[in-house]
This record gives C-alpha cells, sequence and structure tokens, in this order.
C-alpha cells in the first residue's frame, strides 16, 4: 500500500486549484486566458486588468508548469469558457524536459482531462513528479510583496545566438496553436520580465518561432524602460520572479497592449459582472495600501 504525506497531497491540490477555479467561474465570461509556469502568476494582475481596462481575466498558470499540462488545461477551460485570447508566458517553452519526465507528465494530463477524479483525486501525483508547495492565488494571480533586489546589472546583451526548443515543447505547441486555430482564439507569447529565465538567446528563439508560425509575440525584457521595471524593488527574489511592485507595472502595459491591439469587450457596468465590480474596488484599495 502506498503511502503519501499530507505535505504532498496539498501541494498538488494547490498546484491545481487554478484550474479548479477557473471551473468555477460563470459560463463564458472569461475573456482573457493566461498560460504558464511561476512567471505567469506572478506577473499579471486580472483584477488590476478589470479595473483599468473592463477585461476578465484568469490565470490558470501552476508551479513548474509544462506545455503538456498547458495544454491540458487549455482544453478543461474551453469546456466553460470561450476566451477571446490566450496569453502564454513563454518560460515554460524553455523548461528543461526529460524524455521520461514528458512521459509521465504527458499520462497525468490526458488521464486527468478524460477522467476529472485523476485531477482532483491526486494522492499519486507526487510519486510521479517532484514537489514544491504552491501559493495563494487572487484569480490565478499571486500577490506577494516581499523585496529582494535583482544586483547583477545588464542581462538582454544582444547576440546571434538561440535557444533550443526541444520536440516535445514544439508538440505541444503546435497542438495548443491548432487549438486556439479551431476555437477562433488569439495566442499571444509573452515573456514577462525575469534575468534569471530570460536573454538574447530565448529572445532569439521566441522570435524566430513566432515569425516562423505568424503569431504575436511581447518581449517585455526588452521594454523594461517603458514599463518602469525597477529592479531594486520590483524584484521578488534576485530577478526570477517580480513582486507585486513589479506586477502592478506589467499588468498595466499588458492591459494597454491588449487594449490597443486586440477587440476586447470593457465589461465595468454591464449586467452581470457585478462580483468583478466589487471584487475590483476590494481588490484596488488593498493594493493601493500595500504599495504605499
Amino acid at each position: 500500500m502506498l503511502r503519501i504525506s499530507m505535505e504532498n497531497e496539498s501541494f498538488v491540490k494547490s498546484r491545481n486549484k487554478n484550474i479548479t477555479g477557473i471551473q468555477k467561474e460563470p459560463k463564458n465570461t472569461i475573456d482573457a486566458l493566461i498560460l504558464g509556469d511561476s512567471l505567469s502568476y506572478s506577473a499579471f494582475s486580472p483584477m488590476q486588468l478589470w479595473e483599468q481596462q473592463g477585461i476578465t481575466a484568469y490565470v490558470c498558470g501552476q508551479s513548474g508548469q509544462k506545455l503538456q499540462e498547458a495544454y491540458y488545461t487549455l482544453l478543461t477551460a474551453i469546456k466553460s469558457q470561450t476566451p477571446k485570447i490566450v496569453i502564454l508566458e513563454t518560460n515554460m517553452i524553455f523548461r528543461d524536459q526529460k524524455v521520461v519526465s514528458s512521459l509521465q507528465t504527458t499520462i497525468i494530463e490526458e488521464g486527468s482531462y478524460r477522467i476529472p477524479l485523476f485531477r482532483y483525486h491526486d494522492i499519486w501525483k507526487p510519486l510521479l513528479i517532484g514537489a514544491t508547495y504552491g501559493e495563494e492565488m487572487y484569480k490565478g494571480f499571486s500577490l506577494r510583496e516581499a523585496v529582494v533586489p535583482y544586483t547583477k546589472g545588464e542581462y538582454m546583451k544582444k547576440s546571434t545566438d538561440k535557444k533550443e526548443i526541444s520536440e516535445g515543447v514544439q508538440y505541444y505547441m503546435g497542438k495548443i496553436i491548432d487549438l486556439c486555430k479551431e476555437k477562433n482564439i488569439e495566442l499571444l507569447l509573452a515573456a514577462t520580465p525575469s534575468p534569471k529565465n530570460y536573454n538574447y538567446r530565448t529572445h532569439n528563439a521566441l522570435l524566430n518561432y513566432a515569425d516562423e508560425r505568424g503569431l504575436k509575440y511581447l518581449e517585455m525584457n526588452l521594454l523594461q524602460q517603458k514599463i518602469g521595471i525597477d529592479w531594486n524593488t520590483d524584484s521578488l527574489d534576485k530577478g526570477d520572479h517580480l513582486n507585486l511592485s513589479g506586477a502592478t507595472k506589467v499588468t498595466e502595459y499588458l492591459g494597454n497592449y491588449l487594449r490597443t491591439n486586440y477587440k476586447l469587450s470593457d465589461h465595468r457596468k454591464e449586467a452581470g459582472y457585478e462580483s468583478w465590480e466589487k471584487t475590483g474596488k476590494e481588490y484596488s484599495e488593498k493594493i493601493k495600501e500595500k504599495l504605499r
């Protein structure tokens, strides 16, 4: 008989709660669906997008999310939602995956998509995949105020080198692209500011990948000045993730970008979105207090 620690069981439930959460949202109310690893839920705040643009968004990111998981997460989400756009935070495109690890993840995700019991009764998953603890989320966004500056200087130094994108990743990216086309969903590749995870090699790879497939690609690591990123105040953990201050700047930029480049409805004051109005006001007051 297998014995699983309460730690591992709690981790898996926490890691999957964004996927559970999106299914609890009222049907066909989410216009922007965000996929990715921990960079996604550290950088994009749905309630800020709502307050500033009236866009309804949900972050379905997971700690260490892989492309296989992102694909099956998208399949799950579109059972109850009809997003106009999927925003894919690109760090998971470079996630190092061994063949065995990819197979394990694929089996788990395909099984959990077809048989929901597997996703919600997750006792056996930690045996196959290493676990770390998840975080508290707010419509998928992780609100974290800590500041540990990044101090190593410029990291986007021009180069002609390209980082490799593995065949397994390309396969599942292809499935995500095809699914978005089938469902008439726009797909945006977005690289959020992160000195630990991005450089010019990743930029060249993403630019080439997007160009070859006709995808839009937003490289925020090359827009730090325009966004207003200050690594003395906006880093949670030495340049890996953004904290609340950094996420607020990135989300404001993203909101303006979405409003300019896509036809997304402003649902503020619309009937049926009263809970967004109420929660948005509460969220704004909370953020003002925390960022004083």
